[in-house]
């Protein structure tokens, strides 16, 4: 999974995977957290998920080029 976040985002974004103690596991892009495995009852995210979360680090980098334009 964070492989294919950091393919995805490459340097342009902040990618933060936060695991802990207890079973926690959040992912943040740019300080916005987009998974808590707490929220999602538990549970690990599936391939459709990870697909989500890829989706939202894509949108984050079209919206920092058009900024940058």
């Amino acid at each position: 999974m964070a492989t294919e976040f950091f393919a995805e985002g490459g340097k342009e974004v902040a990618i933060k995977i936060t695991p802990g103690i207890a079973g926690i596991l959040q992912v943040f892009v740019d300080g916005e957290k987009i998974y808590d495995k707490k929220e999602e009852d538990g549970q690990f995210p599936n391939l459709p998920r990870v697909k989500q979360m890829r989706a939202i680090i894509r949108d984050k980098l079209s919206v920092a080029v058009a900024a940058d334009n």
